[in-house]
């Protein structure tokens, strides 16, 4: 079975319990997120592959790389 890498960026380190995570692959980012370690990831969380951002209907492969971001205001 493929693996991906989740990594969890700022206070969802905290909030998540992890900073990076192997897991295996899903067919796609919603069904990923839908692991019950990700369960307490808020809804309006960033989420990008391979460094481009992301929704949850975004298909997955082996080896990719999923960052979990939470969002960013400035000024």
């Amino acid at each position: 079975m493929g693996m991906l890498t989740v990594k969890c960026f700022a206070r969802y380190r905290a909030l998540l319990d992890f900073s990076e995570l192997q897991m295996p692959v899903v067919p796609t980012l919603g069904d990923l997120l839908a692991d019950p370690r990700l369960r307490a990831l808020p809804k309006d969380a960033l989420l990008a592959v391979n460094q481009s951002f992301a929704d949850p209907g975004t298909p997955l492969k082996e080896g990719d790389e999923v960052a979990l971001m939470p969002p960013v205001s400035g000024g």
